[in-house]
């Protein structure tokens, strides 16, 4: 199983940690689209921009 993450809304005036968090999971753009393997440390970033993006699971 594998996580599809898409950024759905601007990083403009978020929080520096938050728009670190993007840019580590590869995401720099909106409607951009990573294709991640999950684990204990990815899951907690995409926990703290939750409300940034959507998270789909592919196969």
């Amino acid at each position: 199983m594998k996580l599809q993450i898409k950024l759905k809304k601007s990083l403009i005036g978020r929080k520096p940690n938050q728009v670190k968090t993007a840019h580590a999971l590869g995401l720099k753009k909106i409607n951009q689209i990573v294709v991640i393997e999950p684990n204990d440390a990815l899951m907690g970033m995409v926990k703290t921009i939750g409300h940034l993006i959507e998270v789909q699971e592919v196969e």
